[in-house]
């Protein structure tokens, strides 16, 4: 879609500049870690990666908490811990990135999707049940954009059935199910700090556990299965000597990484509250737009706002999504959409003969989300402007 004219576009904003959909927000405490390790002389896994860890878990309220390299790595180490293996099955949605089913494909496992609750767009619980066999042996609720799943309802049947639940917070630091933090209830749940997240590290993850034998059988798994690190081995009291207890991987977080993450960690309270207003000023301008809808938000959890995902009522456009995007694109606004659910993926659709309706939920919130502009870096100028681009494209296309 295009506008008639500059004019056009000049008389609804006057953005010069285009608004990225996402920008980090790293300051010079962070630029000063990270300076200080590579001076360190001691630049992969060690003292910073232990401090990052210790302050995540008193942040999150977990006994425990692993730093990895991804999310990906947090869930598929999660996975192997929890003795998910060839055969097995796991519980999640489609609606998410590809990692969350990737991971049990790894392990010969396989991933049994169960379509969404299309307010929250998380995991429907009241089709969990129907959905476990014999072969069940975890839960992967993921909480989609930040808004937490209906947790009780997942770990009572987790119990009922003996599975392992496993949460994908690649979104949902800081947010919270009546009053508990996110990475405090599963039996692990697994965290991301890729660039666009609520806190970055420019790559990275964190797996959280109450369970002791969990996080130790991850962090051994996370460096080649070894019975020590390099920190151990290379410290001033270290040894030499190790051995190979099991077959790990190498997905182990660097001491470069978490100098930005200890630093982004102190800053979390502070980008929430920015997200949080900018939320609340989107929610309050867009709640009378026909052709709109504004996330819904249950009355019982804190939304993180990692991302700000409305949902077009493309009955009431002359455009399609992909026409609306394109729309806010011309006028300097950057979008995304979260997800493309993965049963409509062609690997899905060809190992497991998935049709795009076979999950009706995800299919109708993917054709008509679009996830807006919404992280600290913004000004509310800015913010302004996606309204102002917003509104003005509703109107302009309404039918």
């Amino acid at each position: 879609m295009r506008f008639s004219t500059q004019e056009e576009r000049a008389a609804v904003t006057e953005r010069k500049a285009f608004l990225p959909y996402h920008v980090p927000s790293i300051g010079e405490d962070e630029i000063k870690e990270v300076a200080d390790t590579l001076r360190s002389g001691w630049i992969t896994t060690g003292e910073k990666t232990h401090r990052f860890e210790s302050e995540f878990a008193r942040y999150t309220g977990a006994g425990y908490a692993v730093a990895l390299n991804s999310c990906t790595a947090a869930m598929h180490l999660a996975l192997v811990a929890a003795g998910v293996g060839e055969g097995d099955e796991i519980i999640t949605t489609p609606y998410t990135f590809a990692a969350t089913a990737a991971v049990a494909i790894w392990l010969k496992a396989k991933p049994v999707f169960v379509d969404i609750d299309g307010r929250s767009f998380n995991i429907n619980c009241d089709l969990i049940e129907a959905a476990i066999t014999k072969k069940t042996r975890a839960i992967m609720p993921v909480h989609i954009g930040g808004h937490p799943c209906d947790m009780d309802s997942i770990m009572k049947i987790s119990s009922q059935h003996n599975l392992t639940v496993i949460e994908d917070a690649a979104h949902a630091l800081a947010s919270e199910y009546k009053g508990k933090m996110i990475g405090s209830i599963g039996d692990m749940t697994a965290f991301s700090f890729y660039a666009t997240k609520n806190i970055t590290t420019g790559e990275g993850g964190m797996l959280t556990t109450d369970n002791e034998e969990f996080a130790s059988r991850v962090r051994k798994l996370s460096l080649h299965g070894l019975s020590k690190d390099a920190w151990k081995r290379y410290g001033a009291s270290g040894s030499w000597y190790y051995e190979i207890e099991e077959p790990g991987f190498k997905d182990n977080l660097s001491d470069i990484m978490a100098s930005l993450g200890i630093h982004q960690l102190k800053r979390l309270d502070e980008f929430q509250a920015i997200r949080q207003k900018y939320a609340g000023i989107y929610n309050r301008e867009f709640s009378g737009l026909d052709a709109v809808g504004i996330p819904h938000v249950d009355g019982d959890v804190t939304h993180n706002w990692h991302l700000y995902i409305i949902q077009l009522k493309l009955e009431r456009l002359l455009i399609d999504r992909a026409e609306f995007i394109e729309a806010l694109r011309q006028m300097n606004i950057g979008a995304s959409v979260h997800f493309i659910p993965l049963h409509m993926h062609p690997y899905y659709a060809r190992t497991f003969g998935y049709k795009p309706d076979d999950f009706p939920n995800a299919k109708y919130v993917y054709e008509r989300a679009v996830s807006l502009p919404l992280y600290p870096a913004m000004t509310e100028d800015d913010v302004a402007d996606v309204v102002k681009s917003v509104k003005y494209i509703a109107d302009k296309y309404a039918r």
